[in-house]
């Protein structure tokens, strides 16, 4: 009886010693100027991006539950855990540790938003693991240039950026447009602080461009007298800033999951035919942040740049922009719809058949994760379609007109999407996405109020 009770004894005060070391959450928040989710993004079962919680937490074997998309990343110091939008809770668990439930609303995130990243930082009490912590300097020209370390967007002043970060490898990538990217890794020890110079050079391309053709951008200084050709015209607007518009002829075009587009996604099926009675105008470039200062008389964007698209605008940013642009020209412009976009994309009557907006082949036509360096570029760079349009396959996603709606098999005339919803359609691939994100029938939804580094617009004018 008396070993009974004594492993009894043994046994609880095993228990009890497991259970005493906890796991607590220290902090949890929205990294705001962290673009991973973006920049490596992962699709939930609807096709939208997930949210990223990068978890802060010094040991090794923790588990996760919660609705948790693909495979859980082990990186250095942090694990990558990618949730569906939505969500409002994360389970962390550790052999050696009692779990913890993470509620996100008591940190005063009610729930997780797509494209955006979160720092969840735990504790682990009796843990000898101590995070060691060293500063990295960066000093970089240009310096106007922007800094990621580890993906997160590190701010500087006068060419000098500071980060702490965990002893360990981590990664850098310093870019501007009109300059080569430089990137690389770096080793952070506990000894000393870390210091890197970094000087970047002339892209080739921009160089020969500037000689060649300056500039060759979207809304450029012209006289206040609009220029007209039979497929072509230049309104200006205010300070010498025009608009490049290509016309659009009315047509009949299959609309969505054709051969061409190779495996398409769900929301693009299926196929069906759709018919424009109108001609219409459609931007030759994307909306530059040129023109955005020119009327709003401020910029939004992330990228810096006047011949770079505009780019952190909602979909009610785009209206209270084409309600002040409308009236101090005097015209009608306003948002494509999804079809209206798609039509002019592929070709319109001109098509090719291609896969992406004017070619297939990615790297002709658009600048998406592959090519892009993590940032934006100037407009009408890359090769136009067949109209004369640039920039539908990439560099930034466009919003549209029309409320989200599901597709239809029968022909349309003149579609203007659901006549009601929760969120409004953009289009076109971007320097965040993949490449089959660039593909011309590609189409996804946001809430009307959300913006990011990778979403833009294209104006359009009626006749």
């Amino acid at each position: 009886m008396r070993n009974i009770l004594l492993s009894f004894v043994l046994l609880f005060a095993a228990i009890s010693s497991a259970f005493a070391q906890e796991l607590t959450v220290k902090s949890f928040k929205l990294a705001g100027s962290d673009l991973t989710a973006q920049t490596q993004p992962r699709k939930d079962l609807n096709d939208r991006n997930c949210a990223l919680i990068k978890v802060g937490i010094g040991l090794q074997g923790v588990q996760f539950e919660g609705g948790i998309m693909g495979n859980v990343e082990n990186k250095t110091g942090e694990y990558w855990v990618y949730m569906p939008q939505g969500n409002r809770q994360l389970k962390v668990k550790h052999a050696n540790y009692a779990p913890v439930m993470v509620t996100f609303a008591d940190y005063g995130v009610e729930k997780l938003e797509s494209n955006r990243t979160y720092e969840l930082i735990i504790t682990a009490s009796g843990s000898t693991q101590i995070a060691q912590k060293q500063r990295l300097t960066i000093r970089y020209s240009p310096s106007s240039a922007t800094v990621l370390v580890d993906n997160k967007m590190v701010k500087g002043t006068n060419g000098v950026a500071q980060t702490t970060l965990p002893i360990g490898q981590h990664s850098y990538i310093v870019f501007c447009d009109g300059y080569d990217s430089e990137e690389g890794t770096v080793k952070l020890k506990a000894s000393t602080p870390s210091n890197l110079q970094i000087t970047l050079s002339k892209e080739a391309v921009a160089i020969l461009q500037s000689v060649i053709s300056q500039p060759i951008v979207a809304q450029q200084p012209m006289d206040q007298t609009p220029v007209t050709n039979v497929d072509n015209i230049s309104i200006p607007v205010k300070d010498g800033i025009s608009i490049d518009m290509v016309r659009v002829e009315a047509g009949t075009f299959t609309m969505g999951a054709t051969p061409e587009m190779g495996d398409p996604f769900d929301a693009d099926k299926p196929a069906h035919r759709v018919t424009l009675t109108n001609d219409y105008y459609i931007g030759k470039y994307e909306v530059t942040q040129a023109l955005w200062k020119a009327v709003m008389g401020n910029n939004p964007s992330n990228f810096k740049g006047d011949n770079l698209p505009v780019e952190q605008v909602s979909w009610y940013d785009c209206q209270d922009f084409l309600s002040k642009l409308n009236r101090i020209t005097g015209k009608t412009f306003r948002l494509p719809t999804e079809a209206e976009w798609e039509y002019a994309a592929r070709g319109g009557n001109k098509s090719r058949g291609y896969q992406y907006s004017g070619s297939n082949n990615t790297l002709d036509v658009a600048w998406f994760r592959d090519n892009s360096g993590s940032n934006t570029h100037a407009v009408g760079t890359k090769q136009p379609n067949e109209l004369g349009i640039y920039d539908m396959s990439g560099n930034v996603r466009e919003w549209c007109q029309d409320w989200k709606g599901e597709y239809s098999s029968s022909s349309q005339v003149n579609p203007t999407g659901a006549n009601s919803g929760s969120d409004r359609v953009f289009r076109g691939g971007s320097w965040s996405g993949e490449a089959r994100y660039c593909r011309s029938s590609y189409r996804l939804y946001y809430t009307p109020d959300h913006s990011n580094y990778s979403l833009g617009l294209r104006l359009v004018l009626s006749e």
